[in-house]
């Protein structure tokens, strides 16, 4: 799989799904569907308390998740990393979302997740 020789839209139709799942398991606090397109490295960083603790905080300062507008894609031979620019409920601006796509034992699945 090489993510280089992907069109930005074969790419979004992967990565888009798999970002609105993370967001709404974030939002609904749910660990499972939340770590269900996760690498093992990455299921092994969010466990259940560390999700519950950060998920608490972020919606306690910041609200929920609102809109989400495709920015850009950076492509490498084995990874991509699309980025969003990202709302929330309560908090005013703008964020970046972020997001690393692999492709894994015959699976697309997130390395990478952040919103900042």
């Amino acid at each position: 799989m090489n993510f280089e020789e992907m069109s930005e839209k074969e790419i979004l139709d992967i990565a888009t799904p798999i970002m609105d799942n993370l967001m709404d398991a974030s939002t609904n606090i749910d660990h499972e569907a939340h770590i269900r397109n996760f690498t093992d490295r990455m299921q092994n960083i969010v466990t259940k308390e560390y999700l519950q603790r950060v998920c608490e905080q972020y919606q306690q300062e910041k609200g929920f998740f609102s809109d989400r507008k495709f920015v850009a894609t950076f492509k490498r031979p084995d990874s991509v990393a699309i980025i969003w620019n990202q709302s929330f409920t309560k908090a005013k601006g703008e964020f970046v979302a972020e997001m690393v796509l692999v492709h894994q034992g015959g699976e697309f699945l997130c390395d990478h997740v952040m919103v900042f």
